[in-house]
């Protein structure tokens, strides 16, 4: 079992940065693919991004790619999503994830440890 709770959201400008941590206590962790999720109000969650078990892989949502940033210490049961040049558009409650597998995946289904989401607003 792993139980992932995030933190770090916040209110920011257009153009600046956060990042979003996840602390997944439980053992499985190190052996499960982790993954960010959205959901903006009164819209559907989509996938953001993802990372395999050791962390030499990963996918992105095409919305978020070359701005945000998924990693993962192992040591620590930690994952991390660096976000960059944030957008209106990035606004969200952000959710984290722990795979049923080890590689990465951008399937909703896939996911079967959810946290409670932090939330992430961008204002112009």
């Amino acid at each position: 079992q792993v139980q992932p709770v995030e933190s770090g959201g916040g209110a920011v400008q257009v153009g600046g940065s956060l990042r979003l941590n996840c602390a997944a206590s439980g053992g499985t962790f190190a052996r499960r693919a982790m993954g960010w999720f959205r959901q903006p109000t009164g819209k559907e969650r989509e996938f953001v991004a993802a990372i395999s078990w050791s962390g030499d892989s990963s996918n992105y949502a095409d919305s978020v790619k070359d701005r945000f940033t998924i990693s993962r210490d192992n040591a620590k049961d930690t994952v991390y999503l660096y976000m960059n040049s944030l957008k209106p558009e990035d606004t969200a409650v952000y959710y984290c994830a722990a795979d049923r597998f080890p590689y990465q995946s951008g399937r909703y289904g896939n996911y079967e440890h959810w946290g409670q989401g932090t939330q992430v607003t961008v204002s112009s």
